[in-house]
């Protein structure tokens, strides 16, 4: 009886540093992982509410162009993808100017 009273603590210790374990790989995960995300995201969301006309951009499916008009009501970019050519693209598939894109190393 005695040795089964002993063994029944042995045990209960251990479950404080399995939670506390679980705790920091949660911590872990959340700064190399979540946190860097949110802060890329929120810098995209800023760059698409500065777009204004004028500007070079690469949409998400990698077209470049540059900004004719922007319909805020709507959430539309209109651009020049081509002098003459101009497409409409949701606001939220720009993630990028073109001017930030680094050369390509010949």
């Amino acid at each position: 009886m005695e040795n089964l009273f002993l063994q029944a603590n042995a045990q209960g210790g251990s479950g404080y540093s399995f939670i506390i374990m679980m705790v920091a790989i949660f911590a872990i995960m959340y700064f190399l992982m979540i946190r860097p995300q949110q802060k890329k995201q929120k810098e995209i969301t800023k760059f698409q509410n500065a777009l204004q006309q004028g500007d070079s951009i690469v949409t998400g499916g990698g077209v470049h162009g540059t900004v004719k008009s922007v319909n805020l009501e709507k959430g539309t970019i209109d651009i020049e993808i081509a002098h003459g050519v101009t497409i409409t693209v949701e606001k939220t598939s720009i993630y990028r100017d073109s001017a930030s894109q680094p050369k390509a190393q010949r």
